[in-house]
């Protein structure tokens, strides 16, 4: 690392783990306001995209998509790269497995595409270190960083995912050893590596940490890393308490996509937007303002901007302020995506309501029997699960009890359970993001109302 990049990495480490500190969510905000007047005004006029909205404020500027970002991804960028450029040096890189390669001093990296075409991420080497800087001041334990500051030993990282990039391996330098786990070549693959490294801290997928934590019981892993940390796929239930178990640590979260670093796990163990960095508009999907979809401002990047992008995201509020001191918003979960929410008809009446994957993965977690690996997905009216592998008894003993807790969840809500059907389970691959509840498609309410209307007109006959 140049000894320029050291110093920004050191300086916004500083600024972010002591400085930015506000003593009400008023004064964040009022923070926040002047950056973000001040990125604009700065911004707007050098974006191609945003000069013909120059002088404008936040609110006046039009919510994108993915779908937009990509379709103007050359005139929403400074560097003037197109998205051909952009996904060739990309697509290079994952068959490769060489992520090294950058364009004109800018890394290049592209989203997993488990949901529609795959996004595409920019950042130079002034927002790498920035990031680092960021990441360690969320990440860093106090003791790690004592450790790391003051013993000849340094912190080892262990990094589990699909595709590394320049952006993580900013972190590697004499004090930190960042090590990549290609995901592509299985988990298995790497054991002997794994125990030969003894990381201080793991990070990896959610299914993957299990995995790990899997042969921890068993006895097949020795290693007793300081902090455990999820990322890339939601956090189930059953996954946390066996990686807790396994590791005795709790495990803490990061919300990083290609649009930015958007929370992270306080001391506390508890999920907060990273607001100083990252304004939040929230689109809320109850009257009640528990859920909500998230439309970020990062007001700190430059290089590719990203202005009121909506992400497809579902993301719960908690219900009472973390007791850590921090201001800004604290999570209850981050529950998935939009596609994710299952729709079942009313008992008394004709509407579909939303049933969050957050309920049903809690109705299931209370199931009298531990139940195996599972897919849930919704098309129309049916319900199609799928249970892993085992004896037929065990997966018929299963099936009830995940049947049982679905309706249970249905009556509680005044909702028709819907119809369930059995399905194969089939594994995903290992590098691959795991989504056990899907909604492939809702059911066709017009349809429903016709049965009803019918059924009323004989019944009136």
């Amino acid at each position: 690392m140049k000894l320029t990049d050291l110093c920004r990495l050191v300086f916004h480490f500083v600024r972010t783990r002591w400085l930015l500190r506000f003593s009400s969510r008023a004064a964040l905000q009022a923070w926040q306001q002047k950056k973000i007047t001040a990125f604009l005004k700065q911004q707007l006029p050098l974006t191609p995209f945003y000069q013909q909205y120059a002088g404008l404020t936040l609110q006046e500027l039009p919510v994108i998509d993915k779908a937009v970002a990509l379709e103007y991804f050359q005139h929403m960028n400074v560097a003037n790269i197109s998205l051909e450029q952009a996904s060739a040096i990309a697509l290079q890189s994952e068959n490769s497995r060489n992520f090294s390669a950058e364009l004109d001093g800018i890394t290049v990296g592209l989203s997993s595409g488990t949901q529609g075409p795959r996004g595409v991420f920019l950042t130079s080497g002034k927002e790498r270190a920035k990031w680092a800087g960021i990441m360690m001041a969320r990440t860093m334990p106090a003791d790690l960083l004592h450790s790391l500051i003051f013993r000849a030993t340094p912190i080892r990282i262990a990094f589990f995912l699909r595709a590394n990039s320049n952006l993580y391996t900013t972190l590697n330098s004499k004090r930190i050893h960042f090590k990549f786990y290609d995901l592509y070549e299985g988990v298995d693959v790497h054991l002997p590596e794994l125990q030969a490294q003894v990381p201080t801290i793991l990070v990896a997928p959610a299914h993957i940490l299990s995995r790990l934590a899997e042969l921890k019981l068993q006895g097949h892993l020795t290693i007793s890393p300081q902090r455990v940390i999820s990322v890339a796929e939601v956090l189930e239930p059953d996954d946390k308490s066996r990686i807790e178990a396994a590791f005795g640590l709790p495990v803490h979260q990061l919300y990083q996509c290609t649009e930015g670093f958007l929370a992270y796990t306080c001391e506390l163990g508890v999920l907060h937007l990273n607001e100083e960095f990252i304004h939040i508009e929230p689109e809320w999907l109850d009257q009640e303002k528990t859920r909500f979809v998230p439309i970020i401002t990062d007001f700190t990047r430059v290089t590719q901007k990203v202005i009121r992008y909506r992400l497809n995201d579902v993301l719960r509020v908690r219900d009472a302020q973390c007791s850590c001191g921090r201001v800004s918003l604290a999570l209850a979960a981050i529950e998935g995506r939009c596609d994710d929410i299952l729709w079942w008809q009313q008992r008394n009446g004709h509407e579909l309501v939303a049933v969050y994957p957050d309920m049903l993965r809690h109705a299931i977690t209370m199931a009298s029997i531990s139940l195996p690996d599972y897919r849930l997905e919704q098309h129309g009216s049916e319900l199609l699960i799928a249970i892993e592998s085992g004896e037929t008894a065990t997966i018929n003993e299963a099936m009830n009890e995940m049947i049982a807790a679905i309706t249970g969840l249905a009556e509680r809500l005044g909702l028709l359970a819907p119809n369930f059907k059995s399905m194969t389970y089939v594994a995903g691959e290992i590098s691959s993001k795991r989504r056990r509840i899907r909604c492939v498609s809702r059911t066709d309410i017009q349809h429903i109302r016709h049965i009803v209307e019918k059924s009323a007109e004989v019944a009136h006959a």
